[in-house]
């Protein structure tokens, strides 16, 4: 100790001050970004983009067939779809449950997608986990503690959606919950938060992608389907997501979204949605990423 009180540790580089919020997920807890892999090849935090897309609910064998062989078709690596739907009225489609997994699972073998689909409940992080590749937690769920803990122990990849009013802090405290349970593949997703305005769903908060990149080393994507609640809207924040340095997004997707059980307002159809991919290879090379790399052919279907 010095005459002014302060300890002297001449073998000491540097002190890092860690917050006692969050410790393992900080971007100094890691010396490189982290890279969250699912089986079957889609990453989360390289140089290629994760592209999930697929629909809200899954419905039926027919409509998740549809859809997984036109966005795999289009270029997309992961198959999204839900399941279980926490639904803001109880007497809204609530989901098929374990129907709908198998589904989701037959259809992304087919046209060889990965999976990620939410799960609701502790008790069912088994089952979900045995379908897909990646769980999601989603907005209304970034607070529960013990499914960010079950999903921690699964050791199976977690998309983290952040809650609709959650701050920055609070976002990567639940991220520190999974990770305390020793799962590191953990993959932020910004879905837009609840704000004044109505003239969209959410307000897309665009400046958490670069932010994220400086706090964390966590990968993160953006959902600009839920952010925006219009279908119009998704394909320039699709796009906008990946200039900002997103590692990727979430887009809902369905062969007619005037018809869809759940969010058909902000779904594309097959057209809008094969048309939106065929502009994001020039975006992903001015941001220095590359597409989704897919075999030639897939089951007979022609990827981009």
């Amino acid at each position: 100790m010095n005459e002014n009180g302060v300890v002297e540790a001449p073998s000491v580089g540097y002190v890092v001050d860690v917050p006692q919020h969050y410790r393992l997920v900080r971007k100094d807890a890691r010396r490189e970004h982290s890279i969250v892999r699912l089986r079957g090849g889609a990453s989360f935090g390289g140089d290629e983009l994760a592209i999930c897309a697929g629909p809200c609910s899954v419905e039926s064998e027919q409509q998740i067939d549809a859809v997984a062989r036109a966005v795999a078709a289009a270029g997309a690596n992961v198959l999204r779809g839900g399941a279980y739907k926490p639904r803001t009225s109880p007497y809204s489609f609530q989901g098929l449950g374990a129907d709908a997994l198998k589904m989701l699972r037959d259809a992304a073998d087919v046209y060889g997608l990965a999976v990620v689909t939410e799960v609701l409940d502790p008790r069912d992080v088994e089952l979900v986990a045995s379908y897909a590749e990646m769980l999601q937690i989603g907005t209304r769920n970034m607070h529960n503690v013990p499914l960010l803990r079950e999903a921690g122990r699964s050791r199976v990849p977690v998309l983290l959606k952040r809650g609709r009013a959650a701050t920055i802090e609070e976002w990567l405290s639940a991220a520190e919950y999974v990770m305390l349970e020793g799962n590191a593949d953990v993959v932020l997703c910004e879905r837009g938060v609840r704000s004044f305005d109505t003239a969209t769903r959410n307000v897309l908060d665009l400046a958490a992608v670069p932010l994220l990149r400086e706090l964390t080393h966590l990968p993160a994507i953006v959902d600009p389907s839920h952010a925006t609640g219009m279908a119009r809207l998704v394909p320039p924040m699709a796009l906008a997501s990946i200039a900002a340095g997103a590692d990727g997004f979430l887009v809902e997707v369905h062969p007619e979204p005037a018809r869809a059980l759940c969010d058909g307002m902000q779904s594309l159809d097959i057209d809008q949605f094969t048309a939106m991919m065929s502009r994001v290879g020039s975006v992903a090379t001015a941001a220095g990423r590359r597409m989704p790399w897919r075999s030639n052919v897939v089951r007979g279907v022609t990827a981009s």
